[in-house]
């Protein structure tokens, strides 16, 4: 799960630094010696960070201070009061802060509907964050996975496309791009973005389980068990050794 650490753009934002690809200064003002403090506290602590957050907000704390909060719901697991406050943060912000400032908050709005299950509120977060910033590739990455969610394939695949001629290295996108392929019955385009994300990533877990499906429903058996076998034998523990776990109890069974 993503936490929701603010970009450059965003810090920029926050303490009125100007422009996106300015530095926040090495010397501190007061008001970034508590963000860093707050926002330290979110991944330590969620609910004091929150509390704190509260009490900055009551001294004057300004949009600095309501980030940290948000940030804090998201990591306590208040996924649709999170999304709520950081699309407001963004528009109070609006005309303050430069356009992909606002997308990355927009964004992490979507990541935080994702979570709280409104897709229909994260793909409107995301859509609205990629009119600012067309080209952040990170939320048309996440909101390709908001259009997977509702099977919108050929959608997630569109953003999927954008975003690997943006970065053609993306594993991710690769992967998850392989995945939609998949589903819409195009295992040989799903087959050759997933061997190419694995020949970046060769122990990417998401990569070779999916790899494996792929492989199982053209026939190949034997190749579908190594890559079930690999992510076991690497990722124990995790979700996608879990599923590559009952892949193979599927495949192991015999008809009568």
């Amino acid at each position: 799960m993503k936490i929701l650490i603010a970009p450059i753009a965003i810090l920029c934002a926050l303490f009125g630094a100007g422009s996106a690809s300015a530095q926040i200064p090495e010397a501190m003002t007061q008001d970034q010696r508590e963000y860093q403090h707050c926002m330290q506290m979110v991944s330590a602590d969620p609910d004091q960070a929150f509390e704190y957050s509260l009490a900055w907000v009551d001294r004057g704390g300004a949009f600095p201070a309501r980030h940290c909060q948000a940030a804090a719901l998201f990591a306590l697991g208040e996924y649709g009061e999170a999304a709520a406050r950081l699309e407001k943060l963004a528009s109070d912000m609006e005309g303050r802060a430069p356009p992909g400032a606002l997308a990355d908050l927009l964004g992490h709005a979507g990541v935080a509907w994702q979570q709280a299950g409104e897709l229909e509120r994260a793909n409107a977060a995301q859509s609205a964050a990629l009119n600012l910033a067309p080209h952040k590739t990170e939320i048309r990455i996440d909101r390709a996975m908001t259009l997977a969610q509702v099977q919108n394939w050929w959608e997630a695949i569109d953003d999927l496309n954008q975003a690997l001629e943006e970065e053609p290295d993306n594993v991710m996108a690769r992967v998850l791009r392989g995945s939609a392929y998949r589903q819409v019955d195009a295992l040989d385009l799903a087959l050759e973005d997933l061997n190419l994300a694995l020949s970046r990533a060769p122990d990417d877990p998401e990569g070779r389980l999916e790899r494996g499906i792929v492989r199982r429903l053209k026939g190949d058996m034997e190749g579908a068990r190594t890559d079930w076998l690999d992510v076991l034998r690497l990722h124990e523990g995790r979700p996608a050794a879990d599923m590559a776990r009952r892949n193979l109890e599927l495949l192991d069974v015999k008809p009568e």
